[in-house]
């Protein structure tokens, strides 16, 4: 399969912003609270880049519908089945181009997924694969088979983040991204915008939006003042405060856990009596209606209350700071160094007041015994706190957001609590078992699995700092339609945009 080299348009001279009337041209610009560093598509499960690149330039087998209960819907494969118990077999949808012209098969799947697994890169979308032992084969040109041990009852769903590039792609990230999505990359001005430009091509239905142009603004006020004097059309993530136009504001749930993660195998937190003062430590009520707005929810477990197997027994860890510091005594007074230094790494803009959250959350952390410092770094720099392997040094803990939209456990549980898990802190063979178990089950002995994992990272094990389940908070204008969903914080599908 032949492919001619597609070249995006970049580091050019900034476009000026589009103003409202630009969306009666098909025009519309939105804007993000963090610039993109990356483009690739494998990137794309990372809010920031995922918003722009998702469903926009590339795009996936399956497709999860988030506005309906249709379930797992077709995208690039039109229909799928189960061969035999660890065998699923998608037939792929015929006619399908990519940006460069050349024809999409089921040997650019093969590829796609191969990609992430390659280490030429640090592709984020591979980390919900781990654990599972993938073959996939190009029957023909639109039949693919995926082989897996153990089974995965729910292949279908994992589809839906697998982002599809041309089988010629390399390995290395690119900075070049070409996609079937309806949208090509024409101009990224780095640091500055990101313009993406209709297809006439594209193998569906054309959208109503020509062009999009996504610049980025720290502050949320700024953000919101964009959209409300017509510098922009949507602002997916603006604060609470500044949600006060009932015309033009929509909150949403945006299936968003904020936590901090602990690595067990670094000192002081392999005790678990300083794991339980950590939590013990945090007045998690004392942050809602204040810095984050009324609907959040203190957190219980990784995933938001919607997800399969949840666990109505589990209780937010209740705030004892004389409780802490009794039990921060008695672990030193066992020999374990409560008393060593260690950082909070937060990540800037991550959510609308996260600097002052993690400001709020190391004060209470020191009030108790903790020695620990704030250290807030952009979003490139907190991935290399956030994955193995894990910066040595001075012992961390990170705060981070954790997004699962689709539903299940599985998007989550094996990178962030499995011994081998990418970003895990916990080596528990009990946990792991767990994992293992209710990745290939179904039905009811699924959830039973899932529940039973989540009680025991939550009572016994006291896995993550858990603090909230997040609600977001969007400005869209009055001349485009476009309504949120638990989805806009990890994608924003310009299809979904209309135009009055």
């Amino acid at each position: 399969m032949k492919r001619g080299h597609y070249l995006a348009a970049t580091l050019l001279a900034a476009a000026a912003m589009a103003g409202p009337s630009l969306a009666q041209e098909g025009e519309i610009t939105i804007v993000l609270s963090e610039e993109l560093d990356l483009v690739d598509p494998c990137m794309a499960t990372r809010s920031n880049i995922g918003r722009v690149v998702l469903q926009n330039i590339s795009e996936t087998l399956t497709e999860l519908d988030v506005r309906g209960d249709r379930g797992v819907m077709p995208r690039l494969a039109e229909s799928w089945e189960m061969v035999d118990a660890n065998t699923w077999r998608f037939t792929l949808r015929d006619g399908v181009t990519f940006s460069d012209g050349s024809a999409f098969d089921a040997g650019d799947v093969v590829h796609s997924f191969a990609r992430t697994q390659s280490d030429a890169n640090s592709c984020e979308i591979s980390r919900y694969y781990e654990g599972i032992d993938m073959q996939l084969t190009a029957v023909d040109d639109l039949t693919l088979d995926i082989r897996t041990e153990p089974a995965q009852p729910i292949m279908p769903l994992l589809m839906t983040l697998l982002t599809i590039v041309p089988s010629e792609t390399g390995m290395e990230f690119t900075r070049d991204p070409i996609g079937t999505g309806p949208y090509r990359l024409a101009e990224w001005n780095v640091g500055q915008n990101i313009r993406l430009e209709r297809r006439d091509d594209y193998w569906g239905e054309a959208p109503e939006v020509s062009a999009a142009t996504y610049v980025f603004r720290s502050e949320p006020s700024v953000r919101a003042a964009m959209v409300q004097t017509g510098e922009a059309h949507i602002a997916p993530s603006i604060s609470a405060l500044e949600a006060t136009n009932a015309a033009t504001d929509f909150s949403y749930p945006n299936s968003e856990t904020t936590y901090l993660r602990i690595d067990q195998m670094t000192a002081p937190f392999g005790d678990v009596r300083v794991r339980q003062a950590m939590n013990m430590a945090i007045d998690r009520e004392a942050f809602i209606g204040t810095i984050l707005p009324a609907g959040v929810d203190p957190a219980v477990a990784m995933v938001v209350p919607t997800t399969l197997g949840w666990n109505s027994d589990l209780t937010p860890a209740a705030y004892d700071p004389d409780g802490a510091r009794a039990l921060l005594a008695e672990a030193a007074a066992d020999g374990v160094p409560v008393d060593t230094e260690f950082m909070v790494i937060g990540r800037i803009g991550n959510f609308p007041g996260a600097t002052e959250v993690y400001e709020a959350i190391t004060a209470m952390l020191t009030d108790v015994g903790f020695n620990a410092r704030l250290q807030m770094v952009e979003v490139a720099e907190h991935e290399q706190f956030y994955s193995r392997p894990y910066v040595e040094g001075t012992p961390y803990v990170i705060g981070a957001q954790h997004d699962n939209s689709r539903g299940d456990p599985v998007f989550s549980m094996y990178f962030k609590y499995h011994s081998e898990g990418r970003q895990s802190g916990v080596y528990d063979q009990r946990v792991d078992d767990l994992i293992d178990r209710a990745t290939a089950a179904t039905g009811d002995a699924r959830a039973a699995l899932w529940s039973e994992l989540f009680a025991l990272l939550h009572d016994e094990i006291l896995s993550d700092v858990l603090l909230f389940h997040m609600v977001g908070f969007a400005r869209v204008s009055e001349t485009v339609d476009f309504t949120p969903t638990i989805a806009t914080n990890s994608s924003l599908q310009l299809s979904e945009i209309g135009l009055k």
